[in-house]
């Protein structure tokens, strides 16, 4: 039997002045930066916390917390290619991924393909399994404002090996 499992993650974060915007491990914007501990890639962590929600792990903030002056202005590539190696420990392989950006700037269409190829290569997955969408609030409350971005994304993985599963892995460590 194959095992499929899933998970959801989001991210908002407050736009600021600042030299340049990272969304899915890509520089989007030259005068608007994300306000947080880390680069403040919302893409990268609401997509960090859909693979560890599917694979029953902590979220985002239990993992690298914001108190700890190891993730002060860390990439959120970074912190994906960790999760990924967690997927991997525990026998789990990316079937596909889906992220929806909701900002009024920048556009996402403009970008989308060069997003998705990064988060790709950063994950060791064909591109056709990752997809990047943008929309945006109508105007409406803080994002559609331009006052924040925000990210949703699922994760769907399942057992690279469907007779072992990651309690059986985890046991033996």
């Amino acid at each position: 039997m194959i095992k499929i499992r899933s998970g959801v993650g989001y991210d908002i974060h407050r736009l600021v002045p600042g030299a340049g915007l990272m969304l899915g491990g890509v520089r989007t914007s030259g005068n608007l930066q994300a306000e947080a501990h880390s680069d403040g890639d919302v893409l990268i962590h609401s997509l960090i916390d859909a693979l560890l929600g599917a694979m029953g792990g902590p979220d985002i903030g239990e993992l690298f917390p914001d108190s700890d002056p190891a993730y002060k202005g860390i990439a959120g590539a970074e912190l994906l290619r960790r999760v990924k190696a967690m997927l991997a420990a525990r026998n789990f392989e990316i079937m596909n991924l889906d992220c929806v950006v909701v900002a009024e700037a920048p556009k996402i269409a403009p970008i989308k393909a060069e997003i998705a190829e990064k988060l790709a290569a950063i994950l060791g997955i064909p591109r056709e399994d990752v997809n990047v969408k943008g929309k945006s609030k109508e105007k409406l409350d803080a994002v559609g404002r331009g006052e924040a971005i925000e990210c949703f994304s699922i994760a769907m993985i399942r057992y690279k090996n469907p007779s072992v599963s990651a309690s059986d892995i985890e046991s033996k460590t």
